[in-house]
């Protein structure tokens, strides 16, 4: 099912949302609420006894689903908090915590997480002449002062509670996929020249958004701009379905009668600090998504791509 639909029923996946998806996530939610919320001055004690809290049976267990970084990655994003360049939007704030879920969920302090998405009529920096899909404003006419090359990109360096924050806008959409946020965790690196240099990639996944909650934004300007069919989670051909261990993040209105005023993410990504991810040819939902080869596509994916070709 695309489009937008109006249907106020709570329905599965929205309590996912809401919740935090729990169950899915094998309790690394509840740790991520704790933790991403917690005082930047909460001690390492405090944070440690937090994650122990949740490992009972082995909860924290479960890694995060790895799947395709996509065909819009570049490599050198700034070491940032603020990555919106002043690109227009519902503003959103993502609160992150990475924990070890091989060992008892304990923080990762040190790891870099890096973040990338579109605007709000789906374009990414770095190649603002693909078209979205549907019918959308050429990039250049936002008005904005972004940089073409590094609008919507950045690094954080996670504290000693393994907590990130990023200030950006809630993304649009592009055909043929659902509003999402692709992100990949770094370690044994270090920043250099205001970007982050060596290590290795342990994660590489996306962050997905309710579907009630998006299409809601998406009526707002500047998202309304940009219109066509809007591809819901249950038919993204990256997004596995497990709730928040496949990146559904928990979203929270800043004020509920006012969704203009924007939303605060949060999420944990229990990760693997000794294992190695590119994020090519890699897939959520038993779907791929090998980003294309060459040189740096031209147009966006289609209504008649392949998967193969298009889960960016």
């Amino acid at each position: 099912m695309t489009g937008i639909h109006k249907s106020k029923t709570i329905t599965r996946r929205r309590a996912l949302a809401v919740t935090g998806g729990a169950v899915a996530a094998g309790g690394l939610s509840v740790a991520g609420y704790q933790s991403a919320f917690a005082d930047a001055t909460t001690s390492s004690t405090e944070a440690t006894a937090t994650a122990s809290t949740t490992s009972t049976g082995g909860e924290c267990m479960t890694l995060m689903s790895s799947v395709t970084e996509g065909p819009y990655y570049l490599d050198g994003a700034l070491v940032r908090k603020d990555i919106t360049e002043g690109k227009s939007g519902v503003p959103l704030t993502l609160r992150l915590t990475v924990v070890d879920a091989t060992d008892g969920c304990t923080p990762v302090p040190g790891a870099a997480v890096e973040i990338w998405h579109c605007d709000a009529w789906g374009y990414y920096s770095g190649y603002t002449t693909a078209n979205p899909g549907g019918s959308a404003p050429a990039e250049s006419e936002d008005g904005s002062t972004a940089d073409d090359a590094t609008y919507l990109r950045g690094y954080q360096i996670a504290n000693a509670n393994g907590v990130v924050k990023f200030e950006t806008i809630f993304p649009g959409w592009y055909t043929p996929r659902t509003c999402h946020i692709h992100v990949k965790v770094h370690t044994g690196g270090e920043k250099d020249d205001g970007t982050y240099e060596g290590g290795k990639v342990n994660h590489t996944g996306q962050f997905f958004f309710d579907d009630e909650i998006a299409q809601e934004i998406f009526t707002l300007d500047p998202y309304s701009q940009h219109s066509g069919s809007y591809t819901t989670l249950d038919n993204d051909m990256v997004y596995g379905g497990g709730g928040a261990s496949s990146g559904l993040l928990t979203l929270t209105a800043v004020k509920k009668a006012n969704p203009a005023r924007g939303y605060k993410g949060f999420l944990t990504l229990g990760i693997d600090p000794d294992a190695e991810n590119t994020g090519v040819g890699s897939g959520g939902g038993g779907e791929g998504g090998t980003p294309p080869s060459g040189e740096p596509p031209t147009d966006a994916p289609t209504d008649s791509a392949t998967s193969s070709e298009s889960a960016s």
